[in-house]
């Protein structure tokens, strides 16, 4: 067995167990066991997850499975005319005018994309994460230089001062490698998650559990990372799963105008750039890697929904209770007015859980 197919099955193996120890973890935590019950009832997430998971899988497993090299132009199985070949026996999703077979490039640009997805998102997430908190937490002078910071960077259209930078490291002989990609996205993508995580760390920090650490002299990295840091969770689960989204489709749109990856390596943007030249004769070129881009970044995008409703079910129960009477929100609503006349009375809405202002 070659070295690639052993990284691949060894990558799977560590994606199945790590997922089975996770849902176990879920299952049996007493404080996400809730929120695993809410998203289970959401078939639209589920069905976003059910196909990023088969996603994943199929782009770790490309060395495995009997799939043409996607690189490898088969022209003998063209016909004389070189026109691409529709799909059939040959080729199940046809080929493009070089003889490669697209579902194997396909699948291997699955690959390519998760991969800078991922990485623009998570290093847009711990940049975002850090400039936010500190700025949040310290405030002053601290806060009054990130935040403008921040905002000149959001000044910036994306696209083209992607297009300005790549240019730049084009010279130095990064022009479409992955890593410089995915830091060029992640460049521009953090300052949304800074505004966020800013706004949630001015309200957390006031809390009486993070006074109290701050009065026993904690160090204040400590107070962020184990008083502050766990209560931004959700929003760090929420947004990481839907700017996964965003950055595959910056990366597309990076990839289909010629600064992003690079022919004649597989990306679903490149295949698109590729197919258009041939859309009145072989239109597949284009529709199944478009529709891959589009499928994903759906399957995204419900993925994160579900999961803000599983995480913040109140926001969800008021606006059920806004257009369905007193069903969710109404009733809270109600029982919130009868507790306010009645001093003593505790009310828990159904639906909802209670953030304990606490640490442990």
């Amino acid at each position: 067995m070659t070295p690639d197919r052993l990284a691949a099955l060894a990558m799977f193996a560590v994606l199945m167990v790590s997922l089975f120890w996770l849902v176990r973890w879920v299952r049996q935590s007493l404080s996400w066991r809730p929120v695993w019950d809410r998203f289970r009832r959401e078939p639209l997430a589920l069905a976003g997850l059910a196909f990023i998971l088969l996603l994943v899988s199929v782009a770790i497993l490309a060395p495995l499975l009997p799939l043409r090299d996607p690189n490898h132009g088969y022209y003998e199985l063209l016909p004389l005319n070189g026109r691409p070949l529709p799909p059939g026996a040959t080729f199940l999703l046809g080929s493009d005018a070089n003889g490669r077979d697209l579902l194997s490039r396909t699948l291997w640009g699955a690959r390519v994309s998760l991969i800078i997805g991922c990485l623009a998102n998570f290093s847009a997430l711990a940049l975002g994460i850090s400039l936010g908190s500190v700025a949040a937490y310290f405030g002053g002078w601290m806060d009054m230089v990130l935040m403008r910071f921040t905002d000149i960077m959001m000044a910036f259209p994306v696209v083209l001062f992607s297009i300005a930078l790549i240019g730049i490291l084009y010279s130095s002989g990064l022009h479409g490698n992955l890593l410089v990609i995915a830091a060029v996205i992640a460049l521009f993508y953090w300052t949304a998650v800074a505004r966020i995580v800013r706004a949630q760390v001015l309200s957390i920090k006031e809390k009486e559990f993070v006074e109290a650490a701050r009065a026993l002299g904690t160090h204040p990295i400590r107070i962020l990372a184990k008083h502050i840091f766990p209560h931004l969770m959700p929003i760090i689960i929420v947004y990481g799963t839907i700017g996964i989204a965003t950055t595959i489709t910056v990366e597309s749109i990076l990839s289909f105008i010629g600064i992003g990856v690079q022919p004649p390596t597989a990306d679903w943007g490149v295949m698109v750039n590729e197919g258009v030249t041939f859309m009145q004769i072989a239109p597949w070129l284009v529709i199944v890697p478009g529709l891959m881009i589009l499928l994903t970044v759906l399957a995204f995008n419900l993925l994160g929904d579900g999961l803000r409703d599983a995480l913040d079910p109140r926001e969800r129960a008021l606006f059920r209770g806004a257009i369905g009477g007193v069903a969710a929100g109404g009733g809270g609503l109600a029982m919130g007015q009868r507790a306010t006349l009645e001093p003593g009375v505790e009310v828990t809405v159904p639906g909802t859980f209670e953030v304990e202002e606490a640490s442990g």
